[in-house]
């Protein structure tokens, strides 16, 4: 629904600003209404590659002369016409309305219902500006402002009640019509930009959790983390907009819609605020009652009222929101079913050590870089390519990106790095994790990073493991086994050394669990102590090591990705065919490759191509 909503804001509040010209024009045609507002729409989403920090600052004058323009304005009619239309704020004139006007009185609540759109979307660009800013500007400046207009309105229509379809224009003092009209156009502007920032957002975050196809997000500011674009969203957005502009002609059908839109939009973000109290929060049942009760009741009030305008142009948001929910469904369902098959399709730590050290296979120099969507275990990609093409490359590092439930990783957090099978086998695996505001930019030379953190890694555990000639120690342990090393080391070493050489290796042993998710584990019969020579021992190992894979990331890195082609099984009903076979299929081809999100260079992209059937 947040989506339709992006569509239809830009369209509603462009076509009502635009239309204010008939008001001083009457034979002006509609159609000439129409022409002006999509050519402020397509300025309006041509504009939005410069990002909501430049955008807002061009903006934010137009929008402080706005409300006050509006609010002294809604000051002067009341003094002018009416001012006991002030008696509106007490409720006993709601009871009056309803039955005096009945039926038709409660159905005029999807009309009055546009008076608040606008607030559904209030904190949408969170991500953009600080929550007690908006929390201010809206209850000490904004809120002001709106009840002086519309209570300016009442008091124009008090008498002169046939020019209600236009009163905003119409209440206007004759010289203030034009600057009024400049000024409402880039108001309604700046609105929909506040809606469209906030589907970029809600896109990016669907797309991070794997439930939206994936599409190309670009930074638009260096200071603020959560302001993005989406070029193809933009462009689809505004595809939406001049096409309900240009169907509908009028406010009163776009209205229905939006009204249908916005209501649908608060009841879903009311019902998953009931949630978040309950299970996050975990608030006591009786606020949760107080809550649920006072936001129901009016917003149910509101869609009932709605409802009686669906056939009235209230149907094109429910229609938007079907083919979002859709695709959306699609892609989930395939992408959860991907990552199954990689789960049950993962190849045993026994098979591989089973193959020796060469893994059975020519070793050829170089890095290779084994995308997959596992944190553990070797992924079926890699033995479907040892299988058709047995040569692997002499270094093996398990590439995998995660997106966590939270805003950001830091960057010194975002790689874990531990080791696969003995020394000899040469091959690793790195989760990269990220927040779901973080993002792949094309400088952030993904690649030389992880190999930074591989070596960082080999330091650290020669570092910590005791000198052994034998190299069949395995580096994979859990980290409970690393836990027991570290307190029988403490414990041999206490025998030895004071407190504050335990205490500091102590905080040693905790940096290095905290970092590595494991280490190798230790020698019982060994001490912390070592004597010269085993120093020289390790630092000459390392060295060889380190030497190894600098000749090998030299000799050349190659990016190694899956491209698993999913397919309905034989006997499948029609509609799992229709989803995935064309669906589903017509989703991945035109959506982002990984290796495009990950800036992987085409020259050193290898795919490997499979099928699965669902």
């Amino acid at each position: 629904m947040m989506i339709g909503d992006g569509i239809l804001t830009p369209a509603i509040s462009v076509l009502s600003a635009t239309g204010g010209i008939k008001v001083i024009s009457p034979k002006m045609s509609s159609d000439i209404v129409v022409l002006v507002s999509i050519i402020i729409l397509v300025g309006l989403f041509s504009m939005q590659h410069y990002g909501t920090d430049k955008v807002g600052w061009l903006f934010a004058p137009i929008v402080f002369i706005w409300f006050l323009f509006i609010g002294a304005t809604g000051m002067y009619n009341i003094c002018k016409h009416d001012t006991s239309v002030l008696k509106a704020f007490s409720p006993t004139y709601i009871y009056l309305y309803f039955k005096r006007r009945g039926l038709d009185g409660w159905i005029s609540l999807g009309g009055i219902l546009l008076s608040i759109t606008g607030t559904e979307a209030l904190y949408a660009d969170i991500a953009y500006f600080p929550l007690r800013a908006i929390q201010l500007a809206f209850t000490f400046f904004v809120f002001p402002c709106l009840l002086l207009a519309y209570c300016g309105q009442a008091a124009y229509l008090v008498n002169n009640k046939d020019h209600h379809r236009d009163a905003f224009y119409a209440s206007m003092p004759d010289s203030v019509y034009w600057p009024m009209f400049v000024i409402a156009t880039g108001a309604a502007i700046v609105g929909s930009q506040a809606t469209i920032s906030g589907t970029y957002s809600i896109i990016k975050q669907a797309v991070s959790h794997g439930c939206f196809p994936r599409v190309k997000i670009v930074h638009t500011s260096k200071k603020f983390l959560g302001q993005i674009y989406c070029p193809d969203i933009n462009w689809i957005l505004m595809v939406g907009c001049i096409a309900v502009t240009a169907s509908f002609k009028n406010q009163s059908q776009i209205g229905n819609a939006y009204g249908t839109a916005v209501v649908l939009v608060m009841l879903a973000t009311t019902l998953l605020m009931i949630l978040i109290m309950l299970l996050v929060w975990r608030c006591h049942w009786i606020l949760v009652l107080i809550f649920s009760v006072l936001s129901l009741m009016v917003e149910l009030s509101y869609f009932s009222a709605v409802i009686w305008k669906i056939n009235q142009g209230g149907w094109v948001p429910l229609i938007i929101a079907a083919i979002s929910l859709l695709v959306m469904s699609v892609w989930h369902y395939a992408t959860v079913k991907k990552y199954e098959f990689e789960v049950h399709s993962k190849v045993s730590m026994s098979w591989i050590l089973g193959l020796g050290p060469s893994l059975g296979l020519v070793r050829v120099p170089g890095i290779g870089l084994v995308y997959t969507e596992l944190a553990s275990g070797v992924p079926h990609i890699f033995s479907h390519f040892i299988t058709n093409l047995p040569a692997t490359h002499s270094v093996v590092v398990f590439v995998c990106v995660k997106y966590l439930p939270v805003y950001t990783v830091p960057e010194e957090e975002r790689f874990l790095v531990k080791r696969i099978g003995p020394k000899t086998f040469r091959m690793f695996r790195c989760v990269a994790r990220y927040g779901y505001k973080d993002l792949h930019r094309k400088d952030d030379d993904f690649e030389n990073k992880l190999l930074n953190n591989l070596f960082n890694f080999i330091r650290i555990e020669t570092m910590m493991e005791p000198a052994s000639n034998s190299s069949t120690y395995s580096s994979a342990y859990s980290l409970n086994h690393t836990q027991e090393s570290k307190d029988e080391l403490i414990h041999n070493n206490g025998h030895r050394n004071n407190n504050n050489n335990i205490d500091e290796f102590s905080s040693m042993v905790d940096y290095t669990v905290s970092t590595l998710d494991t280490i190798v584990p230790a020698d019982n019969r060994m001490s912390f102590s070592q004597n010269n020579t085993v120093e020289e021992e390790e630092e000459e190992e390392e060295e060889d090591e380190l030497q190894f894979l600098k000749t090998c990331k030299e000799s050349g890195v190659v990016h190694i990705m899956g491209n698993t082609v999913v397919k309905a099984r034989n006997g499948s009903w029609l509609p799992k065919k229709i989803a995935i076979d064309y669906v589903y299929a017509f989703l991945a081809k035109i959506c982002r490759e990984n290796s495009v999100i990950l800036h992987v260079p085409h020259e050193t992209l290898l795919n490997v191509g499979q099928v699965f059937y669902v």
